[in-house]
């Protein structure tokens, strides 16, 4: 019995070649070969590429090179395991030499660029601060009693210190508190006590002590020339350099110096100088002369006679025609040298005092105390030495 032609495909009988149209020397891949495999499998081995893995070449280093190769003993040179390529970690980018090394110089430009920040004016905060200058300047033309000024101070720090204690210990009447006055405070006062309560203390302070004059132009320098000071150090500070961190209190003596803060500029203590001494000179040099004796400076006669004595006879005589000039032609000579010396003295007091550092300290409580002091004492060794006293 003949099978069908399938049949004989699949159990390898015998059949008839003629049945299936081929000649009897074709020999049949299907049956005579050792492993069968089926048609549909021998069309996607033909027609379709391998599936493989991408995978980058690996530079073989030097010391890779040198060792010998252990990818004979897995039958493949590229380290495959049986034909099959390996999974590699890709290696991290290095630096090319193409790319441009940062320098020290760059790094720190880059650094100063980034810390470069919005300058905070402080607009409010400086208006309230100035507007202090103008109220005093207010009482002090229409004759206002200091004492009535210092009882007014003294009821609103007694309501303001404790108010800024709940502050502290409260968040919620924290938050109510910076939400209607937080924009009159600066960042740091946030956490610390309100930098307007030692400004009171230092008004207090300055009215109940000094006399009145005096206190009157010290609070001039903490509303006007501390405000000049800040503000141009926040324009132009970038432009100049800081502050040393001590200078001599009295000049070729090492010892005796005095702190400064090293985070304010020259250019925020020349502005700081200046305005202070355009406080003293407008003031008692043009609006009130209530220290008109002081401020005019007159050679003692026994100091000019002591002069002529030691110098030659012809450099006497000129020296003595000199005085006899100046004095004919009625010129305020020593009017001028007395504003210019009130004026050196009090600018110098007002720059400085603005820019020391005394730790903890609010500059609003230290600027009139010391300021103030320094003035009066500059007033006193004038009067020691001409004898010369304020009008009352």
């Amino acid at each position: 019995m003949t099978l069908p032609a399938n049949d004989a495909f699949t159990l390898g009988f015998p059949h008839d070649p003629a049945r299936i149209g081929l000649p009897s020397s074709t020999k049949i891949p299907f049956v005579s070969s050792p492993k069968a495999r089926s048609p549909s499998a021998s069309l996607r081995t033909k027609h379709s590429p391998a599936r493989q893995m991408s995978v980058e070449p690996q530079v073989p280093s030097s010391s890779a090179a040198s060792r010998p190769s252990s990818s004979h003993s897995n039958g493949n040179a590229n380290g495959a395991v049986n034909g099959s390529p390996l999974r590699q970690r890709k290696k991290p980018k290095t630096t090319s030499p193409s790319t441009p090394t940062t320098t020290p110089t760059n790094t720190s430009a880059a650094q100063a660029k980034s810390a470069q920040q919005p300058v905070d004016w402080e607009i409010p905060r400086k208006t309230l601060h100035s507007s202090i200058g103008f109220l005093t300047w207010y009482l002090y033309a229409s004759n206002g009693n200091p004492r009535t000024v210092v009882y007014v101070l003294s009821i609103a720090l007694a309501v303001i210190v404790p108010a800024d204690i709940l502050r502290l210990h409260s968040s919620r009447f924290e938050w109510l508190f910076e939400r209607c006055l937080g924009f009159l405070m600066r960042e740091s006062e946030k956490k610390s006590t309100n930098g307007v309560i030692w400004y009171i203390i230092g008004v207090i302070f300055v009215l109940s002590v000094y006399p009145l004059d005096i206190a009157t132009v010290s609070i001039f320098i903490l509303s006007w020339a501390d405000t000049a000071a800040s503000t141009v150090g926040r324009l132009l500070g970038r432009y100049t350099p800081p502050l040393p961190r001590t200078i001599p209190l009295i000049p070729f003596v090492p010892f005796l110096r005095l702190p400064l803060a090293p985070r304010k500029s020259l250019a925020g203590f020349i502005a700081g100088s200046v305005t202070g001494a355009a406080i003293a000179l407008g003031f008692w040099g043009w609006y009130t002369p209530v220290r008109d004796a002081q401020l005019d400076f007159h050679l003692p006669v026994a100091l000019v006679g002591a002069i002529e004595e030691t110098l030659p006879v012809q450099i006497a005589g000129i020296v003595q025609h000199g005085i006899e000039w100046v004095q004919a032609t009625e010129l305020p000579i020593g009017r001028w040298v007395g504003l210019g010396t009130l004026g050196t003295v009090c600018g110098l007091v007002s720059g400085v005092a603005e820019a020391l550092d005394l730790g903890s300290l609010d500059d609003n409580l230290t600027l009139p105390i010391i300021s103030g002091g320094c003035i009066w004492g500059f007033f006193k060794a004038v009067e020691y030495f001409t004898g010369s006293t304020a009008l009352a």
